[in-house]
């Protein structure tokens, strides 16, 4: 082959890999129950792996996690298949990844109360997880966190202001979760993840936690590749909940948050100890509005944050070039009115593919719809877990 031919080749995936590219489907068929807060991973053949939790938000007993794969090269999903079932208590929030030893690391919380305040971190472990079906778990362990107390910390940049109480929370007196801060079980309950951990040079692993107690956030930390963890110090600032965590060239970490209070943007929050510590909790330009978000460097340092601009009928993915100061390109992958696109997990593949998926609820059709048995129109009646695979010229092109 001549150095002519070699170069037309080049020339020809270059060009190729700057054609907008943009494909989705729902993973299985739409149905009524409640399925979301989605993962995905790439698994080292190519393979796709989604997770989920279906059934009834938080406390409800009959919440499980369910997944699915998608083969290399395939144009659908399996049928879903069960991953994880603590019989009798709700298993919510999910995340994954695939460590630098081939592991598959599934992470979510069990609600043992009728909150959230309740969680209870798990993790499963698989090594043979490439198989048709399930994954096979290796180790399945609860995750026992002790962070030092901070109590003091968070009274002193609470002031006066009064924090609400989660659903399900008990709620005694005039200021409940300010009283929480003096048992030590609920700096040590109520911890969840949402987002993908992320591994940084030195092999430590952060898995962002958030809780709804106070409405902070706070790393899960591991210095000996899972085999124990660690609480970082906490990025509190009372609407801050859901971090994702991308590295910059110059070793600072930054954690994009959901806002959970009325600032209507997404916090952010820095570190320079690798995860230990943060810096104040401030606000992004980025709008928010009280859904989760995730985000990823891409392999070309660009950063990619997925993101509900105007409510969660609205589904942004914005591109930055600078690593986080400004976000020069958007575009959508959803925005339709009566419905719901959101709680999105984000990675890139190996090929440069970038693969968003996200739960979608879809009202119904006001000509068509039917009252349920309370006799009443259901606010949503399709609900899915749908795969977006687009790349970085798709976005390019905005809206």
């Amino acid at each position: 082959m001549s150095w002519s031919t070699i170069g037309m080749l080049v020339g020809l995936t270059v060009c190729a890999s700057e054609v907008p590219q943009h494909e989705a489907e729902q993973i299985f068929p739409v149905n009524t129950r409640q399925t979301h807060a989605p993962s995905i991973v790439e698994c080292e053949n190519g393979d796709l792996i989604a997770s989920w939790y279906r059934g009834t938000e938080g406390p409800e007993e009959d919440a499980s996690i369910h997944g699915a794969r998608k083969r290399k090269g395939d144009t659908k999903w399996s049928d879903p298949f069960p991953l994880v079932d603590r019989k009798g208590f709700g298993d919510c929030n999910t995340c994954m990844m695939i460590d630098g030893q081939k592991r598959l690391w599934l992470f979510w919380p069990t609600i043992i109360g009728e909150s959230w305040e309740s969680a209870l971190m798990n993790y499963a472990v698989s090594t043979n997880y490439t198989q048709d079906g399930p994954p096979q778990w290796d180790r399945l362990e609860i995750m026992l966190l002790k962070p030092a107390d901070f109590k003091a910390e968070v009274l002193a940049l609470l002031g006066d202001q009064k924090i609400k109480p989660p659903r399900g929370a008990m709620a005694v007196g005039a200021d409940p979760q300010r009283a929480k801060l003096d048992d030590p079980l609920y700096q040590r309950l109520g911890w969840a993840p949402r987002c993908k951990p992320t591994v940084l040079p030195t092999g430590r692993i952060l898995l962002p936690l958030y809780t709804d107690t106070w409405a902070i956030s706070i790393m899960a930390v591991s210095d000996d590749a899972g085999s124990n963890w660690y609480a970082s110090k906490p990025l509190i600032g009372f609407g801050n909940i859901q971090p994702s965590v991308l590295r910059r060239n110059d070793g600072t970490l930054v954690a994009y948050m959901r806002e959970n209070g009325g600032r209507r943007h997404v916090r952010v929050s820095e570190s320079t100890d690798n995860g230990i510590t943060w810096g104040p909790v401030g606000e992004s330009d980025l709008p928010n509005y009280g859904s989760g978000l995730d985000a990823v460097r891409l392999s070309n340092g660009h950063w990619l944050i997925v993101n509900n601009d105007n409510g969660r009928v609205s589904l942004a993915v914005s591109i930055s070039e600078d690593e986080g100061k400004t976000w020069k390109y958007t575009r959508h992958l959803e925005q339709h009115a009566g419905g719901r696109y959101h709680y999105p997990a984000v990675i890139e593949g190996r090929d440069g593919t970038i693969h968003a998926i996200y739960s979608t609820f879809i009202a119904p059709d006001p000509a068509t719809a039917k009252p349920g048995p309370n006799g009443k129109i259901p606010e949503f009646v399709d609900k899915g877990i749908k795969h977006a695979a687009f790349n970085e010229a798709w976005v390019r092109v905005q809206d």
